[in-house]
């Protein structure tokens, strides 16, 4: 009898403990918060900001169960939003979306996650390709990363991982070339309207005087492997290849063989802002499109950043879900 006393009363015990272990398990095991950064260069044109909007809304439609906020990594662009917001209603009702007039940067951006809870963070750049923004980006990153506490519970995030930029980036993990090469096959629409206006086809890239670019001229190179039947050329506002190269090549290139005498120029931009509006299409003597019109080119500029491609929005997308994978963070 006392065997069978002792026997119960063993099962009584475990079976008020078993409920704590599970519910404890449960706790211990509970998803966390995990958040996804879109960062942009910027821009203070509204009318440019259907890129941006166009990206962000994809990204929110692909993951909707994660936090999705937008931040600009342009200090010039964020300032002169953040004077807007002294004028909010004049903006707003130019459409102008309540995350854009207020947007902040990316550490403002990054203190209200860790405010808000989020351990886990994906940040995606809209950047081209590994120049200035993207490298301070990871900078930055490294930065937080490298935060130690006492107890690691209150390290400020438990992981922060950045995305490669539309033409990639460095290393051994992911060959840049076939970054470029999709990127290069999502504006085939861009060919096949220089086509049909019988027309060489210019893009304008950004640039930047100390940072190579020479990522354009391969990428510039792909274009001409893809689409052999069409004279293809890349230029940036700062750095290699100038303006004046592309003008050496399209006169070489008269000079040689029959070459059209008309030219669509696009931004090779995210966004159709200042450059491409100013630099690019603009009505002073020094814009692209005069210049051309000057070498004996008629021109037909196109205002249109790369973000509204939906292919292009289609590899960003693809850029989140590889680092997610590569970093074990889960987003559904």
């Amino acid at each position: 009898m006392k065997k069978f006393y002792s026997l119960f009363f063993l099962f009584f015990v475990v079976s008020l403990l078993i409920p704590s272990f599970v519910f404890g398990e449960e706790k211990e095991v509970k998803k966390e918060k995990t958040a996804i950064v879109i960062a942009n260069f910027g821009t203070t044109y509204p009318e440019g900001l259907t890129s941006i909007n166009s990206i962000v809304s994809s990204v929110k439609k692909e993951f909707p169960e994660v936090c999705v906020k937008i931040t600009f990594t342009s200090n010039i662009i964020k300032n002169i939003w953040r004077e807007r917001q002294k004028e909010a209603d004049k903006w707003l009702s130019q459409g102008v979306p309540k995350e854009i007039l207020y947007v902040k940067g990316l550490l403002a951006t990054l203190g209200e996650l860790t405010d808000e809870g989020y351990k886990t963070v994906i940040i995606q750049p809209t950047h081209i390709y590994h120049g200035e923004e993207f490298a301070d980006l990871l900078e930055y990153v490294r930065g937080l990363n490298s935060i130690s506490t006492i107890k690691d519970k209150w390290k400020p995030f438990k992981k922060i991982v950045v995305g490669r930029p539309l033409l990639g980036s460095y290393g051994p993990l992911h060959d840049y070339h076939a970054d470029i090469q999709k990127s290069v096959e999502a504006l085939k629409g861009d060919v096949e309207l220089a086509k049909s206006k019988k027309s060489v086809l210019v893009y304008m890239g950004h640039g930047n005087e100390f940072y190579s670019s020479g990522i354009y001229a391969e990428t510039e190179k792909e274009f001409k492997k893809q689409y052999p039947d069409l004279d293809i050329f890349i230029g940036t506002v700062e750095g290699y290849p100038s303006l004046d190269d592309i003008i050496y090549q399209l006169k070489n290139h008269k000079k040689h063989h029959k070459i059209s005498n008309k030219i669509l120029i696009k931004p090779f931009m995210l966004v159709a802002g200042d450059h491409a509006t100013n630099d690019m299409a603009g009505d002073e003597e020094d814009s692209w499109k005069n210049i051309f019109k000057k070498e004996g080119f008629a021109v037909t500029p196109i205002l249109e950043g790369l973000g509204i491609n939906s292919k292009i929005i289609e590899i960003f997308v693809n850029h989140i879900k590889d680092v997610a994978m590569e970093n074990g963070i889960n987003l559904k």
